[in-house]
């Protein structure tokens, strides 16, 4: 083992209580060369590293939420101690830091060997309820697996990074967790715009939290090195640490664990088209086996409901991770999960068996939440899909806010507009906020709409729901505020200039996301016309 010249040091008691029980460095092969050296690593699953000591770091926020699970007090996260150690200058006592080997496909190619290039795991911890919990510097140094980067990360995309995570949580949407961010106090060189013109930014850091960072990419770096031994360590490790409701590995308990993680993928996929969110970068190294939403990089909020959008300027052109594509994504790195655990099978049929079930198993639980987006509690009906189908053309006759205008159709009786006899042009004015280009609506839009509007209300009296429940449904599935693209870069830029205060009012914010919160209305508002082609504000580049 890496001796650390430094050692643990005094802090507050609740940072000293971490229970550190780091399963995955005492069960997993160890890489034996412990060079920091950007290197092909072969027959282990991971190298310790160490972070690189930072100059003068400085808080910038933590989420309380995460911090609970770690049973660590606001008094705790206010303190030096905490700074220092999220910030990687600090070892706890049990602290095994490491960097773990995978691979991936990268917009659908082979890359071979990944792994963490810029993330550092502290360890894994075990809170009072018996949960684990692994902690991840994102932005800490360089590991053997950074390739020709410099394991850095910028305070743009950190920020990103932090307020995504706990957004997506209050969301409802399986995520990764962020405990802390903290400014370094040293400069990183980044080209944002990949155009030749490097400049120094504000090097930061994110502390990542999640039951497991295991991704696809753990397991198909194994068989692309044709290593069965270590491919199957992997695996049954996985499936006793991460899914321990599970049986005993085994063939049989090999398919079902892969059934799991089809269904747990395709709920997650449901979740982020509910709301709009686009990941951007889609590549089998970035998808969790949990199941959950992991690397908040180039991603996105659909703003006017463009199916075919994606926020990562390197997909400009293929758009292979659009909004629309996220599903069909998902089931082909599924796939690829499959192939890579094939050689555990003897019967890869049966691989394929469950992956078929995929469509169908997603395609239910779209529907069933597309229902509850508009109201309906009772059994879709046949004539349901078109009435949908004719939901989202209509959204795109016109550039409509998606959030917004479920949103006001949640908020609307629609009952009471139809008997009160509303002309189409009257009904259509009740969504005017939704509308980037109101001025626009034409008659011919006007009546679509209009006419989609009392296809609707003939809809609803085949329900049993009253208005007020049905109301609650649709507002508890519509979030009222996200976090639009344009928010996030204001939030970075006034950070930039030494004013962390929109960080923390977003982060309030976006903890009640289903909530009317009248003193934030502003953060409900539709994108401004200033930020639809702004830097950061549209599209984003991978650079971090």
């Amino acid at each position: 083992m890496i001796q650390d010249p430094r050692s643990p040091q005094q802090t507050n008691d609740s940072l000293q209580k971490l229970q550190f029980t780091n399963r995955f460095v005492r069960q997993l092969p160890e890489d034996p060369d412990q060079r920091n050296v950007p290197r092909r690593v072969i027959g282990a699953c991971y190298t310790r590293v160490r972070p690189k000591t930072m100059k003068n770091p400085q808080l910038v926020a933590y989420a309380k939420e995460t911090a609970t699970l770690l049973e660590l007090s606001p008094e705790d996260c206010e303190s030096d101690p905490f700074v220092q150690v999220f910030v990687g200058n600090q070892q706890l006592s049990g602290m095994e830091p490491y960097a773990t080997c995978y691979g991936g496909h990268q917009f659908g190619h082979w890359a071979g060997q990944l792994g963490d290039g810029r993330a550092i795991n502290l360890g894994e911890i075990i809170n009072e309820d018996g949960e684990y919990w692994t902690l991840q510097l994102k932005g800490a140094g360089p590991t053997p697996y950074s390739r020709n980067a410099d394991g850095f990360a910028v305070l743009r995309s950190s920020v990103r990074e932090f307020l995504c995570s706990e957004a997506m949580f209050h969301l409802g949407i399986p995520t990764t967790r962020a405990l802390s961010l903290v400014l370094t106090g040293e400069h990183v060189l980044r080209d944002m715009f990949y155009d030749g013109n490097p400049q120094p930014e504000l090097g930061a850091i994110v502390c990542r939290v999640a039951q497991s960072f295991t991704r696809f990419g753990h397991f198909q770096i194994f068989m692309s090195q044709q290593n069965k031994e270590l491919l199957q360590k992997i695996v049954d490790f996985t499936i006793v640490n991460d899914f321990p409701h599970l049986p005993p590995p085994s063939q049989e308990t090999y398919l079902q664990w892969f059934e799991e993680v089809c269904q747990r993928t395709a709920t997650m996929i449901v979740h982020w088209m509910r709301v709009g969110f686009v990941h951007g970068v889609m590549n089998t190294d970035n998808m969790s086996i949990l199941g959950q939403t992991i690397d908040y990089g180039p991603y996105g909020w659909l703003e006017n409901y463009d199916p075919t959008w994606t926020p990562n300027i390197t997909d400009a052109n293929g758009r292979r991770y659009r909004f629309e594509h996220q599903p069909e994504i998902a089931y082909w790195n599924l796939a690829q999960l499959a192939h890579a655990i094939s050689p555990l099978i003897d019967e890869e049929k049966h691989l394929q068996e469950i992956l078929n079930q995929y469509p169908k198993n997603y395609q239910q639980q779209w529907l069933s939440m597309l229902g509850e987006k508009i109201g309906l509690r009772e059994s879709m009906e046949a004539t349901d899909d078109q009435l949908l189908m004719e939901l989202h053309q209509l959204l795109q006759l016109q550039e409509t806010d998606m959030t917004i205008f479920y949103r006001t159709l949640s908020e609307i009786s629609i009952e009471q507009e139809m008997e009160s006899g509303k002309s189409n042009r009257e009904l259509v004015a009740l969504f005017e906020e939704a509308y980037y280009q109101p001025q626009q609506l034409n008659d011919q839009i006007i009546e679509t709409t209009g006419d989609w509007l009392r296809k609707y209300y003939q809809r609803l009296q085949h329900d049993s729901q009253s208005l007020e429940e049905r109301k609650k449904q649709m507002q508890s599935t519509n979030p009222k505020y996200v976090l639009r693209n344009y928010l996030a870069q204001e939030a970075i830029e006034k950070a930039e200039n030494g004013d962390f205060s929109m960080i923390h009012e977003l982060l309030e914010v976006l903890r009640h996301p289903y909530q009317e919160q009248s003193q934030r209305e502003k953060y409900a508002q539709k994108r401004p016309e200033w930020a639809r082609h702004k830097a950061g504000s549209s599209m984003l580049s991978c650079s971090s």
